[in-house]
């Protein structure tokens, strides 16, 4: 069968796509704020002298890295209704983006820890013997050099996530491949709406490389601050 370029064309300048669109990047978004809230206390929990923390992080860190993301994405919106008889009955919008955030989690829970121990621990040293709180030396001292590790990784996160986010079309989200699957239901044009469908995803990440790459140059600018607050208070 031929290319139809207008079939192409007039898929990817019309409307169709814009609120899919947005729909991704809120979905991307607040999945990524879930999972880097779950990492950040996954990651303190891995790193404490508590056995029963460093456990529960391990089981997290099992189930969620070990099944699939589809199968997480069904429980959430089919099972669970079932297995508590209706009373938690989410939407399919936010049973995705918790299911999508709970196991990115996993994966952000394991990027922070590395973070982390990549700082010296003689920052933290300095920084007690200085008089600072854990919680004043882990927010002045060794996040902002954690950072430096757990910037890039999470920026791709961010752009695995986005398109993780066309799984959710299973559980009938309204999201850009969804969206396609709808198109091309009515009109058979396959080729011609999945070229329409990868150009909105090629755009959307590159997008989020984009301001990756913005903040990474504007985190190099103050990456060494933060040693040289340790230093000038060990001359003090």
């Amino acid at each position: 069968m031929a290319f139809d370029g207008k079939a192409f064309f007039d898929t990817l300048f019309s409307t169709q796509f814009f609120l899919p669109a947005l729909t991704t990047l809120g979905i991307t978004l607040a999945a990524m704020l879930i999972a880097i809230l779950l990492g950040f206390g996954g990651a303190l929990a891995a790193l404490s002298r508590s056995k029963a923390l460093r456990g529960l992080v391990q089981i997290y860190l099992g189930f969620f890295r070990g099944v699939p993301v589809l199968v997480q994405i069904v429980f959430w919106y089919n099972a669970v209704p079932v297995l508590t008889n209706n009373a938690i009955n989410l939407p399919a919008l936010i049973a995705g983006t918790l299911a999508l955030g709970l196991n990115e989690g996993a994966y952000m829970t394991e990027i922070i820890r590395s973070g982390l121990i990549s700082v010296d621990p003689g920052q933290r040293e300095a920084a007690r013997a200085l008089g600072m709180t854990k919680a004043k030396a882990m927010r002045r001292i060794v996040m902002p050099q954690a950072l430096r590790v757990i910037i890039p990784p999470t920026g791709n996160q961010f752009i695995a996530m986005l398109k993780t986010t066309s799984l959710l079309f299973a559980i009938a989200v309204p999201e850009i491949f969804a969206t396609g699957t709808g198109i091309y239901g009515r009109n058979f044009k396959y080729f011609e709406v999945l070229s329409v469908v990868s150009i909105w995803y090629l755009v959307l990440t590159g997008l989020l490389t984009l301001i990756q790459k913005v903040i990474e140059r504007r985190f190099h600018i103050k990456e060494r601050q933060p040693a040289k607050v340790v230093l000038a208070l060990e001359h003090n």
